[in-house]
């Protein structure tokens, strides 16, 4: 991806974050990335084709930044809860994707082009969750019992969750964690 796309999708995610889709003005975000704004309907042809790929490039950004450093291998469920605690950290970059991420949600709502998409993401991260609790139960990390899908689907929309009420001002992102941490606990059972 070309350095000047790059910052235009950064400075989509950011005025997202900042003022939500309704809030997203080609002018504005022309201005905000330091471009033309037929620059940006040359890489993004239209609004929707902007939104589609600023969805895909948070995404992305997502699966960098909870990268965990536990080896997926040796320890996949210790891989398991760094990556979903990694999506609840007070760094700027995780507020801006997960407040963006969240905006991108709620409008799917509304605007039916971007569900694809979205349920195409999620199903990525839910499948990699999914398939981590089913590599810990092959070594013994986690009960047989447990049901991989269903477990991994509902960890991962209670983070959607806790981290829009962390966003929110409704919970501290301690607490948020501290919820996380005992919702993994009580969907895995404790460490053997």
């Amino acid at each position: 991806m070309s350095r000047r796309r790059t910052s235009i999708l950064e400075a989509a995610a950011r005025v997202v974050a900042q003022r939500g889709i309704r809030g997203l003005r080609v002018e504005e975000l022309a201005e905000e990335a330091g471009v033309s704004t037929s620059l940006i309907y040359y890489h993004f042809q239209d609004r929707a084709g902007l939104l589609s790929h600023t969805l895909e490039f948070i995404s992305t950004r997502a699966e960098q930044y909870t990268e965990p450093a536990t080896d997926p291998d040796a320890d996949p469920r210790g891989h398991l809860e760094e990556m979903l605690l990694l999506e609840l950290q007070d760094t700027p970059v995780v507020i801006e994707n997960s407040t963006a991420w969240g905006e991108l949600r709620a409008t799917a709502v509304f605007q039916p082009e971007l569900r694809e998409q979205l349920r195409t993401a999620t199903a990525r991260w839910t499948d990699y969750a999914a398939d981590l609790i089913d590599r810990a139960q092959q070594r013994g990390g986690i009960p047989p019992e447990v049901s991989a899908e269903d477990t991994a689907e509902r960890l991962t929309t209670l983070i959607e969750g806790l981290s829009k009420r962390w966003l929110s001002g409704s919970l501290t992102l301690d607490r948020a964690r501290d919820l996380l941490r005992g919702a993994i606990t009580a969907e895995l059972g404790p460490r053997p």
